[in-house]
């Protein structure tokens, strides 16, 4: 294994873009599940984004155009969880499982016109004398824009979680619905706003897949990226910040592992293709292990349904 052919810096500046479309998607998810829903649902989603995504992109010639349509695809998804589970009382597990499925197969039969054809691309944004700065440059100043507003939405979060009325009621709604609704606040509307920003983000990750990171359309092409949000926001204790960290983490063992494939290094390539997933199901056994800290972080009525009349 020839570990000098690695391009260190490349390799850190890759694992930005490797991590945006999880952080997209977790981020989202994040919401949701602080409003006291569980959507299991992000893969569908992601899914959804990606070919919504990409057909509009095509037809129109503009990537930001595929974008807004991925965000508009994955928040209608995720409306139709919002109504089953928020009016219909489906329960919320069985719900998000199945719209993953349906996702799958929804966006396998839209897309089957579009393989093999190229995504319009996006390009990188030119930060003047940023981007020629020595290290750090090369690092973090030669992306394109969706690698900055996925970053901009953490702190967008991050700061309407912790500092904004709004951001209150939605926790106080995921802690106690029922305490909420008594002080007034109509729980399902929070709840159906959560539902469409975390469908929204997690359309954006998937338009980021199809039109930045591959950029092609092939059926099942989030390969499990939505699990992987949804196992990052217990590993983030339901925190925004602690969010990138998880992302980034997952991105750099993703790339790092595609490296030392490159490199030739003597493992089995297919240990070296399941080492993201490896690692991320080892650190939700260890965090899964402290069952009261858990308990602590998660909101308190997560995947609870909840009823006016209750």
């Amino acid at each position: 294994m020839d570990l000098s052919s690695i391009n260190w810096l490349l390799l850190l500046a890759s694992l930005m873009v490797a991590a945006t479309p999880i952080l997209l998607a977790a981020i989202g998810e994040l919401v949701v599940e602080k409003a006291g829903v569980l959507n299991l649902g992000v893969e569908g989603m992601m899914i959804m984004g990606a070919v919504c995504g990409f057909i509009i992109a095509v037809e129109t010639g503009s990537a930001p155009l595929g974008f807004v349509a991925a965000a508009a695809g994955g928040a209608l998804l995720s409306m139709l969880f919002g109504v089953l589970t928020q009016f219909l009382m489906s329960n919320q597990v069985a719900t998000g499982l199945a719209l993953t499925l349906f996702g799958l197969g929804l966006s396998a039969l839209m897309g089957q016109g579009y393989i093999g054809i190229k995504a319009p691309g996006i390009g990188k944004l030119d930060l003047g004398p940023l981007s020629d700065l020595p290290v750090l440059g090369t690092i973090l100043f030669r992306h394109d824009a969706m690698v900055y507003v996925s970053i901009a939405i953490v702190i967008a979060v991050w700061a309407f979680l912790k500092f904004t009325r709004g951001g209150l009621i939605l926790r106080a709604v995921g802690e106690s619905h029922d305490a909420a609704h008594a002080l007034g606040y109509n729980v399902i509307r929070v709840r159906l706003m959560a539902i469409a920003f975390g469908g929204g983000c997690a359309g954006l990750g998937g338009a980021y897949l199809s039109l930045v990171r591959v950029p092609s359309w092939t059926e099942g092409m989030t390969a499990g990226a939505g699990w992987i949000a949804l196992a990052i926001v217990v590993f983030a204790s339901w925190k925004a910040g602690r969010i990138i960290v998880g992302a980034y983490l997952f991105g750099g063992i993703t790339v790092l592992q595609l490296n030392l494939q490159a490199a030739g290094a003597k493992i089995p390539v297919e240990v070296l293709s399941m080492s993201p997933y490896l690692i991320t199901i080892i650190v939700l056994v260890v965090i899964s292990a402290d069952r009261k800290r858990a308990a602590h972080n998660a909101p308190a009525d997560l995947g609870k349904s909840f009823h006016a009349s209750h």
